[in-house]
């Protein structure tokens, strides 16, 4: 009765989906539910460093996700277990990929561009016919070697062809040609996974097939003067006029228009300024196209149906926008006000948001249209502030991670003040003292001021009128210095470098007075008086958004002078930039560390390491020096993940990096791969010996088990290694020859077991 009780309760998972029709049948709601799968297919294109892997059983194909040392070729019959995941459609995350045989590829399906627009042979093997218009090689630090992408004009349009050759020689031979390319569909989406175009994955140069040459050689056309070249501009438009219907959640008259239905959204580009009001439900037609890989409407017209239809703003966070889901999608998020900047297409708010920044935008109307701008509307500095609009995405690439974004305010009322910032500060007392001093100032003067009044009047006049010129360009001036350090702030300019001209900036708006920087690290920037102490030191810290200070602004004046207000808000205005400056370092920083270091064992990465193999090749072949490369591979890692838990295994693997990077000398380099993978690069001096000994250091580092939270692991990894030049002289032979020569121990560890 026990045994059925817990039968009862937790039932059998269920049996694996068998067949690949059965898993390409699945709805995404289905395939998220990460079912078994267990079924036989055929091969049809694998890019293993990328993780990709297509197969097709009959006119049935998807796409595999698999790990990065599958070695596939395309007509491998294979053996596909895993688990279903939601994508475009649905797809397969391969844990286990078994070659059963070698057979033929399925036969290529003739396609049309209207065909793959429709996503009808999405993931399959098919035939294009059309004409080469461009031929380029395609250079990635990611992928180990190099591609060839062309640019196919079909009879709908174009596509790209991304094909697995790097010959240059190959490339002449294609321009201008009629060719038909075999290759596998593959779409390209947005961040909501809406189809934006279409690729296809080439296994080889033969699967281009020239059916016709080019008549004659690109590089022996006649030269065309360059103010005539549009004489040779022709198109064919065949693309059907289109209509949607939605709520007018944005309007910019004779620029763009968005349409929001439900959680679907649409750019729509148009030229007319008839009047439209947002709220209301509107059809729209135009021509579809794909701009910066965004899905838009182009050359629009819109008709307002007068009914509102409200659309409730979706509530989201910083990570929430940066993934790109809310493409166009009128969206509302919170963050602390750090400037704002009028410009005269748009007034601009910088805020904060968990730590990162965005800019909030409201466009203005054409000067023709609104001759005077209204007054941009004033929001302290540090208030906490939630803002509603649009969501546009500053990448041509949905799917980077942490995609920049800004949002689009319809009006100024879409900015509401959430907390204002404090008013017992220091600068606001400061500047309250120096007011009063001002107005005691003026008081004592002003005697002595009437009784000269009459005798300076002209004088007076001529000189008012040359200081509000001189001040005119002076201000002018200031404000070009400001909107410099803005433009070096996001741009290559080092941070020594922006601060320096911070503190020049404020020494200007102080009449040259000497002005530094003192950052918090000890480093001293700008104008410091090499004998101060005789001066009226003035001080603003540099504050940070949270935690102490960033460091501090100084100003060396004249003794005799006293102070004034205009000192410590030139001073002010100097640490706000250089509080925006630091923190934006700062957060560049972080981001260049996480591409270089794994994230779990805080050691190099697979980026680094082939980085480092580069550099390690080109000196060793020009100086004849020598290297080791060592790959080391977990033994029984699984059993870990499923015995301990994740957890526990990737604490076992935090204390492995550690013990085996504690083995090297200081100019080696240990790195994971991935998983359970690592690899060390090692100077040598006598060669395989001085290998051995490093070798051996590292397989001591298993001697000792591993007490992690209680619980005893004794580790022991396979160890595979290669020399340079001896074993090979190129990264990628040297790479297969350290890795085959690790997988040689792992097997030879399992005979033994046998």
């Amino acid at each position: 009765m026990i045994l059925g009780g817990a039968s009862a309760a937790w039932p059998a998972p269920p049996a694996p989906l068998t067949t690949l029709r059965a898993v390409h049948d699945l709805s995404n709601a289905e395939a998220s539910q990460e079912l078994p799968v267990a079924f036989e297919a055929t091969v049809t294109y694998c890019r293993a460093y990328d993780n990709t892997l297509f197969v097709q059983d009959g006119n049935t194909a998807i796409w595999v996700k698999i790990p990065a040392d599958s070695k596939l070729l395309p007509g491998d019959r294979v053996l596909v277990q895993g688990t279903t995941h939601a994508d475009f459609r649905a797809d397969v995350h391969g844990e286990t990929i078994t070659v059963l045989r070698h057979g033929a590829l399925p036969k290529p399906v003739p396609a049309t561009f209207d065909e793959l627009n429709h996503a009808k042979y999405d993931s399959t093997l098919v035939s294009v016919h059309g004409v080469v218009r461009a031929a380029d090689q395609i250079f990635s630090t990611r992928a180990p070697v190099h591609s060839t992408r062309l640019n196919i004009i079909t009879d709908g349009g174009d596509i790209d062809a991304d094909v697995d050759s790097d010959d240059p020689a190959a490339l002449t031979e294609f321009l201008d040609a009629e060719v038909e390319v075999t290759g596998v569909v593959w779409g390209r989406f947005d961040g909501k996974y809406q189809l934006t175009g279409n690729n296809l994955y080439v296994s080889s140069l033969a699967s281009v097939k020239v059916l016709k040459p080019a008549t004659a050689s690109p590089w022996t056309l006649p030269v065309v003067p360059m103010d005539q070249i549009f004489a040779g501009y022709h198109v064919n438009e065949l693309t059907q006029r289109t209509r949607v219907q939605g709520t007018i959640t944005y309007y910019q008259p004779g620029s763009a228009v968005v349409l929001q239905n439900d959680t679907k959204s649409l750019w729509i580009l148009t030229r007319a300024h008839t009047p439209l009001r947002i709220g209301d439900e509107a059809d729209a037609t135009g021509f579809p196209d794909v701009h910066d890989g965004f899905l838009t409407l182009t050359h629009g017209e819109v008709q307002d149906r007068h009914v509102q239809a409200f659309v409730q703003p979706q509530q989201a966070t910083w990570r929430q926008i940066t993934s790109s889901r809310h493409i166009f999608d009128l969206v509302s998020i919170e963050g602390m006000v750090v400037t704002a900047i009028r410009e005269p297409s748009q007034d601009e708010y910088v805020l904060v948001s968990d730590g990162y920044m965005f800019s909030a935008i409201y466009r203005h109307l054409d000067q023709a249209d609104a001759p005077s701008l209204p007054p941009m509307r004033q929001i302290p500095v540090g208030s906490r502030v939630r803002v509603t609009g649009i969501c546009v995405m500053n990448t041509s690439s949905p799917f980077d991670r942490d995609v920049p974004f800004n949002i689009l305010l319809r009006s100024f009322d879409d900015v509401v003040v959430v907390k204002r910032p404090s008013l017992l500060n220091v600068r606001n007392l400061v500047i309250v003292v120096g007011l009063l001093l001002v107005i005691v100032a003026v008081v004592g003067a002003r005697g002595w001021a009437l009784e000269r009044k009459v005798r300076q009047k002209t004088a007076a006049l001529a000189v008012s009128i040359e200081a509000e010129a001189a001040l005119e360009r002076r201000s002018a001036l200031l404000e070009q210095k400001r909107s410099c350090v803005l433009e070096d702030i996001n741009g290559s300019q080092t941070l020594a470098n922006v601060l320096e001209k911070i503190a020049e900036m404020v020494s200007f708006r102080l009449d040259g007075a000497p002005c530094w920087c003192e950052v918090a690290d000890g480093s001293m920037l700008g104008n410091c008086p090499p004998e101060p102490h005789g001066l009226r030191i003035v001080r603003v810290n540099i504050e940070a958004r949270s935690g102490p200070a960033l460091g501090a602004l100084f100003a060396a004046l004249a003794p005799q002078t006293p102070p004034a207000a205009r000192e410590t808000e030139a001073l002010s205005n100097g640490a706000r930039l250089a509080t925006l400056a630091i923190e934006t370092r700062r957060l560049y920083s972080d981001l260049r560390r996480r591409s270089e270091f794994d994230l779990l064992t805080d050691i190099y990465n697979r980026f680094s390491l082939h980085k480092r193999l580069d550099v390690l090749i080109q000196e060793a072949g020009q100086s004849g020096g020598i290297f080791g490369l060592i790959y080391i591979d977990l033994d029984k890692f699984k059993p870990v993940n499923d015995t301990f838990g994740h957890h526990v295994g990737d604490l076992y693997l935090q204390q492995v990096a550690g013990r085996m990077n504690d083995q090297l000398l200081g100019g080696d380099m240990m790195a994971r791969l991935g998983g359970d993978e690592f690899a060390a690069l090692v100077a040598l001096q006598r060669g395989r010996s001085d290998l051995d000994k490093i070798v051996a250091r590292l397989a001591s580092c298993f001697d000792a088990p591993f007490v992690i939270e209680g619980h005893v692991i004794k580790g022991s990894a396979s160890i595979g290694t290669a020399i340079f030049p001896e074993d090979s002289t190129t990264k990628d032979a040297l790479l297969n020859a350290a890795d085959a020569a690790m997988y040689a121990v792992k097997n030879g560890k399992r005979q033994i077991e046998k």
